[in-house]
């Protein structure tokens, strides 16, 4: 299947689900191929034939958008290597969780959870301890008869009993001596923070040159400015105020501008955030709700309230057109 397909097959998978999908980031360089939000639940979702083309850089940028955008970021993809990635389970790339295409539609579409997640050393499932523990004692069996029937010893069963996540053989060989289930999913859609510990949020690489000014006016105004590099658009700015976020970009205003600016006009409406694209010289106020600023007319505005009025009152005028 080609990447173009796949994309389309996942899109169309997101819709049926009920997501409101974004344009297709069709640019590149690009961290993500489309934004999707049901209700609260925002994604970020990269789509890809084989999982190890996900690079770090990559998997760092989308997780400083998940945090910026209060989205979660997902990997959609096929296969890994040479083999086919396995159904309901959740695997990770550098620090973002990652299904198969079956994975996601049962998740999204028949509301049904990954068990078992992919880790060094196998495949893992979360194990409720304090369940474990109740089904021990009430069919009387101590911490040292329950390892001798699994082949573990006594202190690994107290991790069980603590937290610690199992195999799926272990698993299964308990769910079967005490005929219950003992575990529970994994909660992709909360980063599956129970089952991979993962680092902090990666810090925000450098601005280019080239953005320098732009951040430092925008900076000026009261924004809080996360450099990217992998996104359509070059940054993404936290109203220091919390009054919200503008994805902001600048150049030229060239054809591939203006395509730049009515992506982020798609991924704004589903992100719910705003939008701006600065360049030296505008005929126009906007572009699908993107609001278009001169460099020098935004070295003018005072602080963030200036600058929301401004995008606020060109996407207006344009939606009245």
């Amino acid at each position: 299947m080609s990447r173009s397909a796949l994309v389309g097959n996942v899109t169309a998978m997101l819709e049926d689900a009920g997501f409101v999908v974004s344009d297709r980031c069709a640019i590149r360089p690009k961290s993500f191929d489309v934004a999707a939000r049901r209700g609260e639940n925002l994604l970020l979702v990269k789509i890809l034939g084989n999982i190890d083309a996900f690079n770090e850089e990559t998997g760092h940028e989308m997780r400083r958008l998940g945090t910026y955008l209060q989205a979660t970021p997902l990997v959609i993809g096929l296969r890994s290597r040479d083999e086919d990635l396995k159904p309901d389970v959740t695997y990770f790339r550098h620090g973002v969780p990652v299904l198969s295409p079956d994975t996601a539609y049962n998740l999204f579409i028949e509301d049904v959870p990954p068990l078992i997640y992919a880790a060094p050393g196998g495949l893992y499932v979360n194990i409720d301890g304090d369940l474990l523990a109740d089904e021990r004692e009430g069919h009387e069996l101590s911490l040292g008869q329950l390892a001798s029937q699994l082949g573990v010893s006594r202190r690994t069963v107290s991790k069980y009993e603590d937290g610690m996540n199992a195999s799926v053989e272990i698993a299964m060989a308990l769910e079967e001596l005490f005929d219950a289930s003992l575990t529970s999913p994994v909660d992709v859609l909360e980063g599956a923070d129970e089952v991979h510990e993962i680092e902090s949020t990666p810090d925000d690489p450098d601005a280019d040159p080239t953005d320098e000014q732009v951040v430092a006016v925008l900076t000026r105004a009261g924004y809080r400015v996360h450099p990217t590099v992998r996104s359509p658009f070059k940054a993404v700015s936290e109203d220091e105020g919390d009054s919200g976020v503008v994805l902001t970009g600048h150049s030229e205003f060239t054809e591939a501008a203006e395509k730049r600016a009515r992506i982020m006009s798609s991924i704004g409406r589903v992100t719910r955030t705003q939008s701006v694209y600065v360049v030296d010289r505008a005929k126009q106020e906007s572009v699908d709700g993107t609001a278009l600023v001169e460099r020098e007319e935004l070295e003018e505005l005072r602080d963030a309230d200036d600058l929301r009025a401004v995008i606020r009152e060109r996407a207006e005028r344009e939606e009245a057109v």
